[in-house]
């Protein structure tokens, strides 16, 4: 089984490879926030919250989700390297090259 870290790391590698930044987000005063901010080139922006295969948001991370989709933002929960991939296939749609 893979670890959440093995997954972030493949994510952040395969975002570089299509021109993506996946920037590590440490909030200081704000809990709950998604992991990492994708940034997409063309201005595109995209949240994503990694996980261990199987587990699920905590309800403060769902609260925080649901907050950014209410502002219009993309905000993806990936706990396998399938879900990585539909990242990059969402962020290969967005892009503006």
């Amino acid at each position: 089984m893979r670890r959440e870290k093995e997954i972030e790391e493949r994510l952040v590698s395969e975002l570089k490879k299509i021109g993506c930044q996946a920037l590590k987000y440490v909030p200081l005063h704000t809990v709950g926030m998604p992991d990492r901010l994708v940034l997409i080139p063309g201005g595109a922006v995209v949240w994503v919250e990694l996980k261990a295969p199987g587990e699920k948001p905590r309800l403060i991370q769902e609260y925080r989700h649901e907050q950014l989709r209410e502002l219009g933002f993309v905000c993806f929960v990936v706990d396998s390297y399938e879900g990585v991939q539909e990242v990059v296939r969402y962020a290969k749609t967005k892009m503006v090259c």
